[in-house]
């Protein structure tokens, strides 16, 4: 598979996991809109982290944003007290 591939992640510090992956393929206009549509559904959430990756496979995703998938990403709710 040849192109750009939109990958959008949602990941929840407080549970350290990720809680939802979609592929968009190359349709970049829906994945923005998700990716906006959920941006503002969890403003208020700092314990979410909601990011939008373009690359040539989910393979590649997995190993240059490889801390969402294996749970390193995980953030202690105090670093983020009062935010």
């Amino acid at each position: 598979m040849s192109g750009i591939q939109h990958f959008l992640l949602v990941f929840n510090h407080e549970a350290g996991k990720l809680v939802d992956q979609r592929d968009f393929g190359s349709n970049l206009e829906k994945a923005v809109a998700e990716y906006t549509r959920l941006e503002r559904e969890f403003k208020d959430s700092p314990m979410m982290d909601i990011v939008l990756v373009g690359s040539d496979s989910i393979d590649t995703v997995r190993i240059t944003h490889a801390n969402y998938f294996d749970g390193t990403a995980k953030v202690s709710s105090k670093y983020l007290a009062g935010l």
